[in-house]
């Protein structure tokens, strides 16, 4: 069934439109792409999605409830998360800690009791770390979680903010090109941990330049393009459309072609 509906959004900065209109349907279990040029509006997307940019006109329903309007921590609260384009960590907590941070939005322990230190914040706090090592093994640092988060490889940080996103136990996941800095073999790697995801249940939307990546992962592609949705469709039928291969793939091959 349909997970996320979102409608008509339009956001607008100024007299730029970022987004003109744009709709998509993401079905519960699927990892869904979103591809397009630079500047064609994808992180724009991501950011309405989780509540960072409230756009002018639109509706993103979670499960049928509408989330605009809502802080982007009630949506994390509603089960949606994200990661960011440029890794947003705290490096000198250990991995851990930034795992449990994520978590943090879950807790009910209140002020109080992380003031003095009650019986149901201590327990809390067990079944943070828990949950934590439990992120940390899927994406494969559970043997790092003690290192500080600065000492980590930039791949190992991107693994470690989606740990970190899995912590708050979403439904539905973005990710802001999450292979960008990686090597051919490490972007290998994100493409087992996106499938896994999948497996567990978790439904991912992510932004990638990586075409390989979002060919070989994606269960449905979307194609923007100067702010408007130009192509939707399983990844065979996104690589033929001419409107995609014209703005996105064309100038992709003209580019490494004079590389």
């Amino acid at each position: 069934g349909t997970l996320l509906q979102v409608s008509g959004i339009t956001q607008r900065f100024g007299g730029l439109v970022a987004l003109d209109d744009v709709s998509l349907t993401v079905q519960r279990g699927t990892v869904h792409a979103v591809i397009g040029p630079n500047g064609s509006g994808k992180t724009t997307l991501l950011n309405v999605l989780s509540g960072a940019y409230r756009p002018q006109a639109g509706s993103v329903q979670l499960l049928g409830h509408e989330l605009m309007g809502r802080r982007p921590s009630a949506i994390a609260v509603a089960g949606l998360s994200r990661t960011f384009q440029n890794i947003r960590l705290y490096k000198s907590m250990t991995v851990l800690d930034n795992v449990m941070v994520g978590g943090a939005c879950r807790t009910r322990g209140g002020l109080w009791g992380i003031l003095f230190g009650s019986k149901k914040r201590r327990q809390e706090e067990d079944t943070l770390r828990a949950e934590a090592r439990q992120a940390l093994a899927f994406v494969g640092l559970a043997d790092l979680a003690e290192r500080p988060a600065a000492s980590l490889a930039y791949a190992q940080q991107r693994l470690l903010e989606i740990a970190r996103a899995l912590a708050t136990k979403p439904q539905l996941l973005l990710l802001d090109e999450p292979a960008a800095g990686m090597n051919p073999q490490e972007a290998a790697l994100l493409m087992q941990t996106i499938r896994r995801l999948r497996d567990r249940g978790i439904t991912v939307i992510f932004v990638e330049h990586n075409v390989k990546l979002v060919m070989g992962v994606s269960d449905r592609v979307t194609v923007l393009d100067f702010g408007r949705k130009i192509a939707e469709g399983k990844p065979s039928e996104v690589q033929q459309s001419p409107a995609v291969i014209a703005a996105y793939l064309g100038r992709a091959r003209a580019e490494a072609s004079h590389a």
